[in-house]
């Protein structure tokens, strides 16, 4: 999975929001100061080199749509940051989370819950 720079990702939660879009809608869904028009022309085109996204040619314009979903990137980002820094050890992610108190008491239950499900899962 291709990890994307932070203008890239940025492209890419509008897209996956607007679900497919001509570089105008894109520019649209932007807060003001809004960027130049080939700025954002050029990270589309990379993207698309990325089989990113994909798009659509009516005459000149083109039309563009994401390739991959936002859960699918999320997956892969995560684990890569998994991988990466915590020796691809779920363990080492939860003990961080605990240790630096990031969980609330909710939270943690949910995570006991969840892992119980997948536990009995796993059992059969």
């Amino acid at each position: 999975m291709v990890t994307l720079t932070k203008a890239e990702e940025k492209i890419m939660k509008i897209l996956w929001g607007i679900g497919e879009g001509f570089i105008k809608d894109i520019i649209e869904q932007y807060p003001n100061p809004k960027p130049p028009y080939n700025s954002v022309s050029t990270i589309v085109r990379v993207l698309v080199q990325k089989e990113i996204i994909g798009f659509k040619a009516f005459g000149n314009t083109y039309q563009y749509f994401p390739l991959i979903s936002k859960e699918e990137y999320s997956r892969g980002q995560l684990s890569r940051l998994v991988k990466d820094y915590y020796n691809n050890s779920l363990t080492e992610v939860v003990s961080f989370f605990s240790e630096s108190k990031k969980l609330d008491e909710k939270e943690l239950d949910e995570v006991m819950k969840m892992l119980e499900e997948l536990k009995s899962q796993k059992n059969g």
